[in-house]
Formats: C-alpha cells, sequence, structure tokens
C-alpha cells in the first residue's frame, strides 16, 4: 500500500502533500537530507556516541577495578604480613615479659628459701647456744620411755675407792616424777653409795645413803638441756651441787669419813636397788629424755673449773675417772645414741 508522507519542519507548519512512490523511489537517492533525516541521524550518532562512551567507561571501571582489587589484595597481604610480623613480635615480647617474671619469681623463690635457711641455721644456733648449751659432745644418749628395762651401763678402765669426787652431765629429762635417777654408783652391800636423782623440778645428790643429800630446788625444767655437777669431799664431809657452771647449794657433814668403795657399778638412769625379782630396776625410777657428757673426776673440783664445764668447751674437758665419748657406755632396752 502506498502511504503519503507529510514532513513537518520545525515550526510545525505542513510543507505539502507527499509525492508519490514511484517519484520518491527515483528521487531519494539525489536529493539533500531533511531537517528530519539530520534530526534521526544526529539522533542516531548520539545514540552510538553514548553507546561507544558507555562502554568506554565500563571498560575504564573494569580496569579500575581490576586495579583496585589487585592493591588491594597486595595491601591485604602486606597487611597480613605486617600483622603477623607485629603479632609476633608482641609474642616475643610477652615471652621475653614472662621469661624474666619466670626468673624474677625463681630468683625471688631462691632468696626466700636461702633466707629461710640462714634463719633456720641462726635459729638452731641460738637454740644450741641458749638451750643445748654445749659444745663438742656429738652424740646423746636417747631414752625414748620410762622403763624398767631401759638403761645405760658404764664401765671405767680403772676402779678405785673414791674420798672424794666430781660428776658432771647435761640432761633434757621429758618428765621428772618424784625420784627420777640421771646417774648411780651402788655396790651390793649399799645400791646409794652416789646418786644424782630429780625430784619433780629438784637435783638432789645423795652420797653414803639416803640421810646424806644436798638439794637444789627450781633447778630443773622439761625438754631444756640443763648442766649440773655434784661435788663430795669425805675430810670434812662437805657437798655441793652446781646447776649451769653455778653454785646453787652447799651442805656439811655429808657422809663424813666415808669412803667409797671400788667394785661398785655405774648406772645411767636407773638405780640397782634390789627392789625387784633377780635385783631388776624399777620403772618408777627410770629416767626418760637425753643425757650427754657425763664425767667423773676423783677430786672435788674448783668454781674456775666447774664454770669452764658448762661453757663452749664442756664436752672437750673430760674426767680422769670416768670420761664421755672415751669410757665405754653401753645401752640396753630401747636406749641408744644419738646425734
Amino acid at each position: 500500500e502506498d502511504y503519503d508522507l507529510m514532513y513537518v519542519n520545525l515550526d510545525n507548519e505542513i510543507e505539502g502533500p507527499a509525492l508519490g512512490a514511484e517519484e520518491t523511489a527515483s528521487c531519494d537517492c539525489q536529493r539533500e537530507h531533511s531537517k528530519w533525516d539530520k534530526l534521526f541521524i544526529m539522533l542516531e550518532n548520539s545514540q552510538m556516541k553514548e553507546n561507544m562512551m558507555l562502554q568506554a567507561v565500563e571498560e575504564t571501571l573494569k580496569v579500575d577495578v581490576q586495579s583496585l582489587k589487585a592493591e588491594l589484595s597486595q595491601l591485604t597481604t602486606t597487611f597480613a604480613a605486617t600483622a603477623e610480623k607485629i603479632a609476633s613480635r608482641v609474642v616475643s615480647q610477652l615471652e621475653q615479659a614472662l621469661a624474666r617474671c619466670g626468673d624474677r619469681a625463681e630468683e625471688a623463690r631462691r632468696l626466700r628459701e636461702s633466707e629461710q635457711e640462714k634463719l633456720l641455721e641462726h635459729i638452731l644456733l641460738l637454740s644450741h647456744n641458749q638451750s643445748l648449751a654445749f659444745a663438742g659432745c656429738e652424740t646423746a644418749i636417747l631414752f625414748p620411755m620410762r622403763s624398767k628395762k631401759i638403761f645405760g651401763s658404764v664401765h671405767p678402765t680403772a676402779a678405785r675407792t673414791l674420798r672424794s669426787f666430781t660428776a658432771c652431765i647435761w640432761i633434757k629429762v621429758t618428765e621428772a616424777l618424784d625420784k627420777t635417777i640421771v646417774f648411780s654408783y651402788g655396790t651390793k652391800f649399799n645400791p646409794y653409795e652416789i646418786q644424782l636423782y630429780l625430784s619433780r623440778d629438784s637435783a638432789v645428790l645423795l652420797v653414803g645413803g639416803k640421810q646424806h643429800e644436798v638439794t637444789v630446788q627450781n633447778a630443773v625444767v622439761p625438754g631444756e638441756w640443763i648442766h649440773l655437777c655434784g661435788s663430795w669431799s669425805s675430810g670434812n664431809g662437805s657437798a655441793s651441787l652446781w646447776v649451769k657452771g653455778e653454785l646453787s647449794a652447799t651442805a656439811r657433814d655429808v657422809a663424813s669419813a666415808h669412803a667409797i668403795p671400788d667394785g661398785g657399778i655405774w648406772q645411767l638412769g636407773q638405780e640397782k636397788n634390789g627392789c625387784c625379782l633377780g635385783g631388776g630396776f624399777d620403772e618408777a625410777l627410770a629416767f626418760s629424755g637425753r643425757l650427754t657428757g657425763f664425767n667423773v673426776w676423783d677430786r672435788a673440783l674448783g668454781a674456775a673449773e666447774m664454770a669452764a664445764l658448762s661453757g663452749d668447751a664442756a664436752c672437750g674437758l673430760r674426767g680422769n675417772l670416768i670420761g664421755w665419748g672415751v669410757t665405754e657406755v653401753l645401752t640396753y632396752g630401747g636406749a641408744q645414741y644419738v646425734s
């Protein structure tokens, strides 16, 4: 079908009737483009340019995005490496700090242990100087309980008749009853020739029999070391008791003109008084605790010698009749040597 084409100018005016199809077909190639043709051409060109520009922008954006992704990836890698380095450095510093803290804690522990050892040594030294109060006595005899089977037997190398003597000993008694024997010397005729015994807090020296005694009250404290010496001379019967190197009691006419015969038995922690079947021991008289430094001389010692016996060199001074650490002392029952 043939359509009549009308053209509108820009002023909205109708130019005139359209030419026939044949005329149009025959002259279309030679006539100039109309304003509408130019407008459509311009629109087409504009659309193409827009598409080209959009395509160019899109390609530019793709390149930029790819570049940005690459930069972000590189930044992420760099940041991860930096963070790893920082974390590694922080961990290393923390480990070093912990190691320093551990070293300081170990040093503090060693210092504390050293201080505790020094304190313990100081306490032991004070205990040794103030409570034990004697030096050189490397061993003591332990009497773990009160028993008629626990005692010590002393065997001097020389036996002699005594007209004077001094006997000294260190003791730490667990408990003292009305009569607790520290040491004794007796014969089969008289089991009470010499005795040093405790009566509660008192120390008693007996010579020649029960009627001849010297007593010091408030001299003994259970659980504490104490040095006791008893001295006697036959001529005027003078007897004395020394506590911690000091003269504490004296008496006259104690077994005057008496001679202590030889052939008897020295006992530690008991007396052989014939009370029991077979001449055994009495449990009620038994000593419990520790003793050491037992020495006996065949003469009465002077005040300076007594003081020295209770000093630092106490156990270096030994009796000429019985010397601690030299004379044989045998233990029985549960009695035993301890350091």
